[in-house]
């Protein structure tokens, strides 16, 4: 699987959005729901990223489209 700017995964009850990718590190924002957008900005290495969604699932733009407007 290939890491995109805008994906959306969702790890436990956490949603992770990629909002800065890079070669060696990935920016995304963590946020406990969607449909507020509140969340917190974090800089990790692209293997701590990858091990943070190790167990998690990347989500279809519908299924963002629907956990956006719970």
């Amino acid at each position: 699987m290939k890491l995109a700017q805008g994906q959306v995964w969702k790890a436990g009850g956490q949603y992770l959005r990629i909002t800065q990718l890079e070669r060696l590190k990935v920016g995304y924002k963590e946020m406990p729901n969607l449909a507020k957008r509140d969340g917190y900005h974090r800089e990790v290495t692209k293997k701590e990223f990858c091990r943070l969604i190790k167990t998690a699932t990347l989500l279809t733009d519908v299924e963002v489209l629907e956990a956006s407007m719970k």
